[in-house]
């Protein structure tokens, strides 16, 4: 009886120890005023994936930065990305965004890949997005500048967390390995994909 009494008064106290549920990751509404908060320079900070052509390629890139501008297009964007891939420093500004309004998707097109992901915005100043490849769960982070609050950071660990992703399943880039802007004599010579 004593045991019984034990365990009721300590049930509550054990449940209270729970962590918070995870809550689905909600996409952003892609309407004029979100695409045009988007326009402009990003810097990739973290991503995880278990989609094995991006775990592939997140293992890889050290550093990378990207824009997007307006395309030719209403729904369509232009993208410019520069990074460090292993060794060698590749600058590609052939891909496209494509905006898909009604079940606010987002297709990046690269000569004949194609990959879709949902934004999750939390911040004017952060770019999360879920990428879709299946029932194959990834999420990157990108931001404005490489420096992102520890706070936002939290919040970026625990949405792969609640995705069943580990500390060891998440790349970080670092400033480190940034590659020098376009025109900069470095001695490293520059790819053009």
């Amino acid at each position: 009886m004593l045991a019984a009494l034990a365990l009721l008064l300590g049930l509550p106290l054990a449940l209270a120890a729970e962590p918070p549920s995870c809550a689905p990751l909600i996409p952003v509404t892609l309407d004029n005023a979100t695409i045009a908060g988007i326009l402009g320079e990003w810097t990739y900070v973290a991503g995880a994936s278990k989609y094995p052509p991006h775990l592939k390629e997140l293992k890889e890139i050290k550093y990378a930065t990207f824009s997007f501008s307006p395309g030719r297009h209403e729904n369509e964007l232009n993208t410019t990305e520069i990074m460090r891939v292993n060794e060698t420093c590749v600058r590609t500004n052939s891909s496209k965004i494509l905006i898909f309004q009604h079940n606010s998707t987002l297709m990046h097109v690269y000569e004949q890949v194609h990959s879709t992901a949902h934004l999750i915005q939390t911040d004017k100043d952060l770019l999360l997005l879920q990428h879709r490849n299946g029932n194959v769960p990834g999420l990157s982070l990108s931001a404005r500048t490489l420096n992102v609050s520890k706070e936002h950071l939290e919040e970026f660990k625990a949405h792969l967390h609640c995705l069943g992703f580990t500390e060891d399943e998440v790349f970080f880039v670092s400033e480190k390995d940034a590659c020098p802007v376009p025109g900069e004599k470095t001695g490293e010579e520059d790819t053009e994909t």
